[in-house]
């Protein structure tokens, strides 16, 4: 199978009357269906229950939404800049720990109250968009170098093509790699409750003739722990300032199994994932989704009835455990404070 085979998971169809079309994730690896979507309620949807998930992804869907939600009013200065804000607002409630959100919403308010135009929007959400592709480029070939012939690499969770514009950002390096003619194996978590490393991440990696075998997530820290991982590279959704970083749940605990075995742990992320209003990995807020998720498998319960669960959708890994940073600027290095704001004030 080719690359092409799997459609993009974003994509605007048309000019700024035009309409988004999303690859609902919820049903992969088993169908492949594109939503079409055309109003900001839709994509608030597709967001919270998962059918366009990933940080990139999520915050160039949200920046086409927004564009869906103010056109309809015919507003203009003022009032158009407020109801940019109010919509922002909203989207970025649906998934509050993924900072690519919040910063794609920065942007796009920033750019109307320079210009309040919709076609502001529009050509706002296009530049994210754009940028983001631009930006999982950079990911890849800045990182690549760390993969070796022959070695066997680890991952949590879906970091391709599915959870953001262009290669994504851990798999973008493998991918990278891959296209060098670096020969190698992936080692996918199957990443509960959801499953989006067997679902996705495999799907990804096959489709792109890469060999990977899913392995249950709590068996990942053993398999650390036996030699037969040569280095584990993950995604994030929001990095601190001092470089603690909330990733998909499972995370941290592949961060303590690497430290304890002597195996690097690196993180994949665009500068856009990094706030430096946030001092540290405590200050990040941690989505709490349905305990369903966790109770019940495919529709079918696997719990007894009246028992709960706690669902956090991530954890937060400390910085200490961290070997390096793979930025679309290059791999930042310990002490990650001063290397992430100097990758920070030198891309401005």
């Amino acid at each position: 199978m080719s690359t092409e085979e799997l459609p993009p998971s974003i994509r605007w169809v048309g000019d700024a009357n035009g309409h988004l079309e999303l690859l609902d994730q919820t049903l992969l690896p088993q169908q492949r269906k594109i939503l079409r979507v055309t109003t900001v309620d839709g994509v608030i949807d597709a967001i919270v229950r998962l059918a366009v998930r990933g940080a990139p992804a999520i915050g160039v869907a949200a920046s086409y939404g927004l564009l869906l939600g103010v056109r309809e009013k015919s507003l203009a200065g003022d009032a158009l800049v407020a109801e940019v804000r109010e919509v922002a607002a909203r989207l970025f409630g649906a998934r509050p720990t993924a900072v690519n959100l919040g910063w794609a919403m920065e942007r796009c308010v920033a750019a109307v109250v320079a210009e309040p135009t919709t076609q502001r929007v529009f050509h706002a959400a296009c530049s994210i968009h754009a940028n983001e592709e631009a930006m999982a480029r950079s990911i890849g070939e800045c990182g690549k170098e760390l993969i070796k012939p022959g070695a066997t690499v680890l991952t949590h969770c879906n970091t391709g093509r599915l959870a953001a514009a262009g290669d994504g950002t851990a798999l973008a390096v493998m991918f990278a790699a891959w296209r060098d003619g670096v020969k190698f194996q992936v080692l996918a978590d199957e990443t509960r409750p959801l499953l989006q490393g067997a679902r996705l991440t495999a799907l990804e990696l096959h489709v792109a003739g890469i060999p990977v075998q899913v392995v249950a997530d709590g068996a990942a820290a053993g398999i650390i722990a036996s030699g037969d991982v040569d280095l584990v590279i993950v995604g994030a959704d929001r990095i601190t300032r001092n470089g603690d970083f909330a990733n998909k749940v499972g995370t941290y605990p592949l961060a303590l199994a690497c430290a304890a075995h002597g195996v690097p742990f690196y993180v994949a992320a665009p500068l856009s994932t990094f706030d430096l209003r946030l001092p540290n990995g405590q200050s990040i807020p941690i989505e709490e989704r349905d305990a369903d998720e966790v109770t019940s498998f495919c529709g079918v319960s696997v719990a007894p009835e009246g028992v709960g669960a706690r669902n956090p959708a991530f954890d937060v890994t400390p910085a200490h455990l961290v070997t390096g940073m793979v930025t679309d600027v290059g791999i930042l290095r310990p002490p990650y404070p001063a290397s992430i704001k100097k990758a920070l004030v030198d891309s401005r």
